[in-house]
């Protein structure tokens, strides 16, 4: 049984799920890029204020360093942090019991 056809191929339950795993972890690698390319446009910005107001104390380094642990928490969840499995979810049901 399948619950719809995609380019004429039967997919189960299962592919299904896989192709949304998929298609969750592609979103979030652009989301990531897109929170890069804000960090980088807006620091980089900054940076230009405090170098044409005078070059004094480098106070860009606060938000540069704030957002960048967030970019950090952001890349962690993206590329790192593994998924949950089938085996993840019985080891805790087990723990439990």
């Amino acid at each position: 049984m399948s619950l719809h056809t995609r380019r004429g191929i039967e997919e189960t339950g299962e592919d299904v799920d896989e192709r949304e795993a998929a298609r969750r972890q592609l979103q979030a690698r652009r989301d990531f890029i897109s929170h890069l390319v804000a960090y980088v446009v807006v620091n980089g910005f900054l940076v230009g204020v405090w170098a044409f107001t005078g070059a004094g104390y480098f106070w860009p380094a606060w938000v540069i360093g704030g957002w960048g642990v967030g970019l950090l928490m952001h890349v962690w969840d993206v590329f790192l942090r593994r998924p949950v499995t089938e085996a993840d979810i019985d080891a805790e049901l087990n723990r439990h019991r």
